[in-house]
């Protein structure tokens, strides 16, 4: 592999929190009287927690101030870490657990990029809170995605040039922030046919074929 550090997106990437993020805000959607289903939910994926907050507020029926909004995003991630605490170490997959650790072997530098301000809660429910050399995420972030801010963020920590880094990512608008950035990027999940990304990957450890 020619890259020398590798930046990971972590939901949907190094584990999957989608089921507890669309129970969440399901469940603040409901007490609003707000429609909101799965389909819908398929809008938040790679966005930020205010920003899926604004998308799934266009379906209310009054207008919200600034004030109430936050309370809503406090109220969705409450629910949220409360659901967050039923992980563990067991959630991280074989399949994901081995290619951390073979790209570790291989001397690679390897970092996460997520717009999550939970990041540091999840990677200690996976008992990897000390696995990775940088950590780029909600908190010390501006833009989210598809802002290439936190993978430049990623990359800065890490001492490397985007062109020496592989993004891999599981959203559309992570595709599209690594190529904003100038980072070649590996697709899996959701986004594995975006034909903006230069790898398409079944699963995580199709990496080290690369």
């Amino acid at each position: 592999m020619k890259y020398r550090g590798i930046i990971f997106d972590l939901d949907g990437v190094v584990c999957s929190t989608d089921e507890y993020h669309y129970l969440a805000w399901k469940a603040l959607a409901d007490r609003l009287g707000i429609p909101f289903d799965r389909e819908r939910n398929s809008l938040l994926r790679g966005v930020s927690r205010m920003d899926s907050l604004r998308i799934i507020l266009e379906k209310a029926d009054r207008a919200y101030t600034d004030a109430e909004m936050a309370a809503f995003a406090e109220e969705k991630n409450a629910l949220y870490r409360e659901l967050l605490g039923r992980m563990s170490p067991a959630d991280l997959s074989d399949d994901v657990r081995a290619t951390l650790d073979a790209l570790r072997a291989d001397g690679k530098r390897l970092a996460i990029g997520s717009s999550s301000k939970n990041t540091p809660f999840i990677l200690e429910r996976l008992g990897l809170s000390d696995f990775f050399d940088a950590v780029a995420d909600g908190n010390c972030i501006t833009h989210s995605k598809p802002h290439p801010e936190v993978f430049l963020k990623a990359a800065e920590m890490l001492g490397l040039a985007p062109c020496d880094c592989l993004v891999v990512e599981d959203a559309h608008a992570g595709v599209e922030a690594a190529r904003r950035g100038g980072f070649d990027c590996a697709a899996i999940g959701d986004a594995r046919d975006d034909a903006r990304a230069a790898y398409s990957l079944d699963r995580l450890s199709d990496l080290l074929g690369i």
